[in-house]
């Protein structure tokens, strides 16, 4: 065994990882997140299920390997020669956990209200390049912790039991704090070197407060209904159904506008029905009753006036997400917003969109497209 640590720390590999050890933290950020761009797809797929429990498992017990070394825990045992790498193994979670996040929510495609808990998640992914030169502070250590497990825990729970509310949201961040503070409890029993640096109770502090946190975001619909997602959002002027699929006319938007493929500007002739269709993406299994609740922006009154609540229902599963549409007849010229919500009122996105009125000039430019 001695050999074999001796010929390990004298590898080839190890010279290069301390001769480079700044570029490190940028080497397995990026790795992490590559390794998820390109291969994680739907939350609710085996593949996906596999390797965010698998990171996340890692992750928990990589942090507890990394606290008991300083205690030299590992000494003369086959862990130690691999002490130097518990950082950024640790870093290679968060940044994988944390991208895999980002990946599900960018598939939105409105994040509007919900787009702060989305930055959040950025500047978490971004920010972990900083984290090799602080992870050994241990405060920071637990709170990134907590916060990667309460994002896996809301994600992972309403896959299993096919069923979201605020309830099962509730419950899920509930046992991410229970199992945080297991965690915690158990280095900080049988780790020497950690209760000389850490107060216990203001730890756990910090965590309750991150944890209150989080829930005030939800409560103020600031967090997105996790794992939906809403996949696309159109303004149309007529939707058919097709041999399973709907045909949605919409007018094309202009080619520099890359980003998005309709118009913003509904050109409205009277009596006229005016559509919204959305595609939302739910785990398999999942059922869900759905919102479009549209509102218009009286330019007198500056405020936003509830116009009608239509609703319908999905269930997961298909891959281009469940498809869904409301209509509105004589509606008023101006800025609308169309809110797609739960039945529970969480925010799933928003469709924003103006409507002009022309009499006589048919609208340009619009085409067809099967969803």
């Amino acid at each position: 065994m001695k050999r074999v640590l001796v010929k390990f720390r004298n590898s080839r590999f190890r010279g290069i990882l301390r001769r480079y050890e700044k570029y490190a933290p940028i080497v397995f950020f990026m790795g992490g997140f590559i390794l998820d761009s390109l291969t994680l797809g739907r939350i609710d797929r085996l593949y996906d299920l596999i390797v965010l429990c698998l990171y996340m498992a890692l992750l928990t017990v990589t942090i507890y390997l990394y606290n008991l070394a300083d205690d030299g825990k590992w000494k003369n045992t086959f862990l130690e020669a691999y002490e130097d790498y518990f950082p950024l193994a640790i870093q290679f979670f968060f940044g994988g956990l944390s991208s895999a996040y980002v990946v599900y929510f960018s598939r939105s495609v409105s994040l509007s209200k919900t787009v702060s808990f989305f930055v959040i998640l950025v500047l978490l992914l971004f920010a972990n390049e900083l984290l090799k030169k602080r992870i050994s502070n241990k405060y920071l250590q637990f709170s990134v912790y907590f916060f990667i497990s309460f994002t896996f825990f809301t994600f992972m729970i309403p896959v299993f039991i096919k069923e979201m509310n605020t309830d099962i949201y509730l419950y899920s961040g509930l046992a991410s704090l229970i199992s945080t503070l297991v965690l915690i409890c158990i280095i900080y029993a049988v780790s020497p070197s950690t209760r000389a640096e850490i107060k216990i109770v203001k730890l756990v502090g910090l965590i309750l407060g991150i944890f209150i946190l989080i829930n005030t975001f939800y409560l103020l619909k600031l967090i997105p209904p996790v794992p939906l997602a809403l996949e696309k959002g159109i303004v149309a002027h007529n939707i058919r159904l097709e041999n399973n699929d709907y045909v949605v006319s919409y007018e094309e938007e202009d080619w520099y506008i890359f980003w998005r493929d309709h118009k913003l500007k509904f050109t409205y002739v009277p009596n006229e029905d005016v559509y919204i269709f959305s595609s939302i993406f739910a785990p398999t299994g999942l059922e869900k009753s759905m919102i479009h609740r549209w509102t218009w922006y009286n330019d007198e009154t500056n405020e936003w006036e509830l116009v009608e609540d239509l609703g319908f229902d999905i269930t997961g599963g298909r891959n281009g997400g469940f498809r869904g549409y409301t209509y509105k007849n004589n509606v008023k010229p101006g800025i609308w917003k169309v809110l797609v919500l739960t039945d529970d009122e969480l925010l799933l996105g928003v469709i924003d969109f103006e409507i002009t009125t022309r009499n006589s000039l048919p609208p340009s430019r619009v085409v067809e497209k099967r969803f």
